[in-house]
């Protein structure tokens, strides 16, 4: 996958982080987006946009870190000018990114949890 240029949003922890890494072991250049940065933190739960860019990098392939809310249309837009400036567009999307919480899920299911249509 050398060559090939990704983003992967939610990319922080969990399933984003280690898709990141994988495609990073391949070496592809990664844009890890998150809401998660070490300069503004969102959960007490480890793992931000640096963290994984880092990690990317260290297993071969490139790591971007870009602090991204999602739900932000312009945020989204400047993310994708940058990438299509920088390395002409793009070769692979993953849409991981969420706007719940990090609750465990036994709390989740509970009803402890937003939703991301605003309902329980």
């Amino acid at each position: 996958m050398t060559g090939t240029v990704a983003v992967v949003t939610g990319a922080a922890r969990g399933i984003g982080r280690g898709i990141a890494l994988v495609l990073g072991e391949a070496g592809a250049t990664v844009y890890v987006t998150d809401r998660e940065s070490r300069e503004r933190r969102h959960s007490e739960l480890p793992g931000t946009v640096e963290d994984t860019a880092e990690q990317v990098s260290g297993r071969g392939g490139t790591g971007v870190p870009v602090r991204v809310d999602h739900a932000d249309d312009r945020a989204v837009e400047e993310l994708f000018a940058r990438v299509r400036a920088e390395h002409g567009g793009l070769d692979l999307l993953v849409a991981n990114a969420c706007a719940g919480n990090a609750l465990p899920f036994r709390e989740a299911r509970s009803g402890r949890s937003r939703s991301t249509t605003g309902t329980t």
